[in-house]
C-alpha cells in the first residue's frame, strides 16, 4: 500500500512540473532568425473549408479555411456541432459581424465573380476575423480587422497560440491584407471607438529578452484613423 501511495505521489509531483514548464514555454526565441521553419509536414492533417459568410452591406463572400479536426470519442466539437463519426467539419464559428477559429486561411470571393482569393499565401493562424460595420456605415471604409498569429516565434517548428499574436487589416475584399502591430510585441487587446473611427490597440515588448511577457515589459499604445485611406499607426502616452 506504501508503495501504491508512493506511486501516486510521483505522478502528481511529475504532473506539476510538467504543468509548470508548460506555463513557463517562452513565446520567443532569440535566435540568428525569426522566420519560419517548418520541421516537417503533418500528412494527417486534410484541409476543408466551411461553407461562405457575407458580412451585411458588403460584395464578398468569405471562406473559412482550416484542418479537419478529429475528435476524441464522446467529446463535442468546439465550433457548431456538425460532426459523423467523431470528425467534426465545422472549422468556425460567426457571431455579430466575427469569425472565430483557429483558421489556416480565409479566402475572399466577389458575388459577381467566380474568382477565389487568399487573405495570405503564407503560413499564418487566424483567430479571430472582425468586419467593422459601423466604420463602413460612417466612412465608406470597408475595414476587416484580424488577430493572428504569423511567425513560429519560439523556435517549436510550427506557427500555434504558442507563438506571439498580432494584429492586421485588410479591405473587405481581403486586399491590403497589413499587419499594424510591431514584430515581435505580443497582441494584448484592440478595441475601436466608434465616435472617431480609430482603432485602438496595446502591445507588450519583452524588453528585458527573457521569452516571456510580463510586468518588468514595456507597454505600447497605439491608434489608428479608419477614416483615413492609408492606415498609419500612431502612438500615444496615457500614462
Amino acid at each position: 500500500m506504501k508503495k501504491y501511495f508512493k506511486y501516486i505521489a510521483l505522478i502528481l509531483i511529475g504532473t506539476v512540473i510538467s504543468c509548470r514548464e508548460e506555463v513557463q514555454k517562452p513565446k520567443v526565441s532569440y535566435g540568428a532568425s525569426n522566420k519560419v521553419s517548418i520541421t516537417k509536414t503533418d500528412t494527417t492533417q486534410i484541409e476543408i473549408a466551411d461553407l461562405p459568410i457575407q458580412m451585411e452591406g458588403t460584395n464578398y463572400l468569405i471562406h473559412p479555411v482550416g484542418d479537419l479536426r478529429v475528435l476524441e470519442r464522446g467529446s463535442k466539437a468546439r465550433f457548431g456541432t456538425s460532426s459523423v463519426n467523431d470528425v467534426s467539419f465545422t472549422i468556425s464559428n460567426l457571431g455579430e459581424y466575427e469569425i472565430t477559429g483557429y483558421l489556416q486561411n480565409l479566402k475572399f470571393q466577389k458575388v459577381d465573380s467566380d474568382s477565389i482569393r487568399p487573405l495570405s499565401d503564407k503560413p499564418i493562424l487566424i483567430l479571430t476575423a472582425t468586419y467593422l460595420k459601423t466604420v463602413a456605415d460612417k466612412t465608406h471604409n470597408n475595414v476587416m480587422v484580424y488577430t493572428l498569429t504569423d511567425s513560429d516565434t519560439n523556435k517549436d517548428g510550427k506557427i500555434d497560440t504558442s507563438d506571439i499574436k498580432t494584429l492586421y487589416l485588410s479591405d473587405i475584399s481581403g486586399e491590403n491584407f497589413t499587419k499594424v502591430s510591431a514584430d515581435l510585441q505580443e497582441l494584448v487587446d484592440w478595441s475601436l471607438i466608434e465616435s472617431k473611427n480609430r482603432l485602438y490597440f496595446r502591445t507588450i515588448e519583452d524588453t528585458n529578452q527573457n521569452g516571456q511577457f510580463d510586468k518588468n515589459d514595456v507597454l505600447h499604445y497605439n491608434y489608428i484613423d479608419l477614416a483615413s485611406k492609408k492606415w498609419e499607426v500612431k502612438s500615444y502616452k496615457p500614462i
